[in-house]
């Protein structure tokens, strides 16, 4: 357990503080947020994070508190695991998961933690992480599909000292960057996050010296007071206290062969507490999909999707997190016991959104949204150029693609869009200026949304002509099962990937694989899954789906999935269009609150090879030391 080296006296806190203090301090540390990721976006080489923005700042009270942020993480889990002293111009630095309580999730996330002192007390912390695209491990991108341990996934780094007291220990650097492929890369990035975070330490001194630590530290319980308030107030409100209410979902397969694997969750509240609790979730698994969660993370998933519904203005922080009580039974896909692979850990993260999603709008319909962040799709190309000025130098990228945003009450999902509220694709300029491939296709799959009163976003099919020899790993899910719709609205399309070989053939691939060799002019289609619907498709407006129909988003056989009839002009036939919502209305029965696409997984499993191409995964096997009977 980490000792923190400071004055002995107790921080000065200010009685009370006014409102218009509050205020500005509050919007002082958004923009000091907002610094971070600018500092991180300007210095970082790799286009994951410099391009993608896959990384995520954190600024926290003195406790370790966040206080604003974007993902939220356990700075309390990290100093328990940190031997040894912290001292001011230290900068802290793990990139293993096992060491930090989840506080990080995989190995390719890269975590640095800095104090932040002010007339020789720790007022409070910066952190910041972000993904690199190599730390070494079995394949690149250290992302293998069929990995077993985490030893496969590249370097681990304990908690450390990457500074001490202001002096970079070269030793720590050169060990870490001796095991990944794209040394400068790593090493551009790992110092923009120090720089992210020392630039938010500047930014908090600064606060401290205009208003006094006093008043900053008041703002801070202020800050976080206000947050418990708000939260108590909407779980007695919103969360039944009379009745469990649980919800299931399922990661397709683990990449080896085996799934689908379930998430299970039930939700109650209990003497001014909720419960949320994943006993019922599947034993972790053999294969790298298990996702260690942090309870203090997904207390910020609940609180991040309460504010946001609620009230978008506040700037939700870790006040509330006495109030949530998370319970993951070790041994499980989401308490795996070390040394469980994790490196495909995403699409048990992006499940937990859509579960956490199901939970909380069952007795708030009017609030519920479908499903649509059902995975972070990841792509990995690598080789040797061959050809040019660059022959002999090694290429390596790694990129996140998106699917449907789920249909919400307040309209249609996004097409091809984030979940995350900083990421962004990378341009296709950029691709094809730094790698040898050329993007011959970007476009919305038609009909891949969820038919609804408002539609789900559609997926992506982005086609990647290969220009050089070399190897591809994906990751992706939503394969097998599908995005589910709600209150009467369709399940989305499904995720599907092929290769068409430069000799004509082609080529299904499974969501995740590794070490699929391409040759030059061989063409990926990577095509992602699309939200799910939302409310009864027969309400849509016909000449919206007419207008979409003219644009490409929705075909003429898709439109009778909202029982509308386009004549040979691509207008709204009404007579047919009114007879056919007749017909449909008459024979469909009670509209369910969530649509699967199926009604059981055997039924699911009997279906897939005609319609995906691919076999379905066998039955889940799992570890004899994982928890069973769960």
């Amino acid at each position: 357990m980490a000792r923190i080296v400071q004055r002995p006296d107790p921080l000065p806190k200010a009685a009370e503080v006014d409102p218009v203090t509050v205020d500005i301090i509050e919007n002082a540390l958004r923009n000091a947020r907002a610094e971070m990721d600018a500092v991180l976006f300007r210095t970082a080489m790799s286009p994951g994070i410099r391009e993608q923005h896959d990384e995520f700042p954190l600024i926290a009270n003195p406790e370790g508190l966040m206080v604003v942020g974007q993902f939220g993480l356990s700075i309390p889990a990290f100093l328990e695991g940190f031997e040894g002293t912290v001292e001011e111009g230290d900068v802290l630095f793990t990139s293993d998961p096992y060491a930090c309580g989840g506080a990080i999730s995989h190995a390719n996330d890269w975590l640095v933690i800095l104090p932040i002192y002010v007339d020789g007390w720790v007022v409070g912390w910066a952190a910041q992480f972000g993904h690199m695209t190599d730390v070494g491990g079995k394949v690149p991108g250290s992302l293998p599909t069929d990995a077993t341990s985490i030893f496969e996934e590249g370097v681990l780094v304990p908690p450390v000292k990457l500074y001490d007291k202001g002096r970079l220990d070269e030793d720590v650097l050169r060990i870490a960057l001796n095991n990944v492929r794209m040394k400068e890369w790593n090493r551009s990035d790992l110092n923009a996050l120090v720089a992210a975070c020392r630039n938010a330490g500047r930014r908090i001194q600064e606060l401290c010296e205009r208003f006094g630590t006093d008043v900053y530290l008041a703002t801070l319980d202020a800050l976080l007071q206000r947050n418990y308030d708000a939260m108590k107030t909407l779980i007695e409100t919103t969360i039944p206290a009379d009745e469990v209410l649980t919800f299931t979902d399922y990661v397709c397969d683990d990449g080896m062969g085996y799934g689908p694997y379930k998430i299970h969750c039930s939700m109650w509240r209990e003497e001014g507490k909720l419960i949320l609790d994943f006993t019922g979730t599947d034993p972790q698994s053999l294969g790298p999909i298990n996702y260690y969660l942090n309870e203090s993370l997904y207390k910020m998933f609940f609180g991040t999707y309460m504010i946001s519904v609620f009230d978008p203005q506040i700037l939700w922080n870790d006040g509330f997190y006495p109030l949530v009580d998370v319970r993951i039974p070790e041994g499980t896909l989401l308490k795996p016991r070390y040394p469980a692979a994790l490196s495909c850990r995403t699409h048990g993260l992006g499940r937990i959104f859509d579960i956490l999603t199901g939970l909380l709008g069952q007795r708030q319909p009017e609030f519920l949204c479908a499903a649509g962040f059902s995975s972070s799709p990841h792509l990995m190309y690598s080789g040797t150029w061959t050809e040019g000025e660059r022959a002999g130098e090694w290429f390596q990228l790694y990129q996140i693609g998106f699917g449907g945003i789920p249909g919400r009450p307040a309209g249609d999902g996004p097409d091809g869009h984030s979940l995350w509220p900083s990421f962004t694709n990378v341009p296709n300029e950029f691709l094809e200026a730094y790698f040898p491939l050329v993007i011959e296709k970007y476009e919305t799959v038609a009909d891949s949304g969820g038919p609804g009163l408002y539609r789900g976003g559609n997926g992506i099919d982005i086609a990647y002509r290969f220009l050089e020899p070399g190897q591809v790993s994906i990751h992706d899910d939503r394969w097998f099962t599908y995005p589910w719709g709600v209150n009467g609205g369709l399940p989305g399309g499904r995720s599907r990937k092929w290769l068409e070989r430069a000799d004509g053939t082609v080529e299904v691939l499974p969501s995740k694989c590794d070490r699929v060799q391409v040759q030059k002019g061989d063409l990926l289609h990577y095509v992602t899954w699309g939200g799910g619907g939302w409310g009864d498709p027969l309400e849509r407006d016909p000449e919206l789906v007419a207008l979409e129909v003219e644009r490409g988003l929705v075909t003429r056989d898709g439109a009778r999935r909202y029982g509308v009839v386009l004549d040979e002009e691509g207008r709204v036939d009404q007579a047919a269009t009114e007879a056919l919502r007749a017909e449909i209305r008459a024979g469909r029965g009670e509209l369910p609150l969530f649509d699967r696409g199926f009604s059981d997984l055997e039924e699911l499993r009997a279906r897939c090879l005609a319609e995906t191409g691919l076999p379905a995964p066998k039955p889940p096997q799992f570890p004899p030391f994982a928890r069973q009977g769960s």
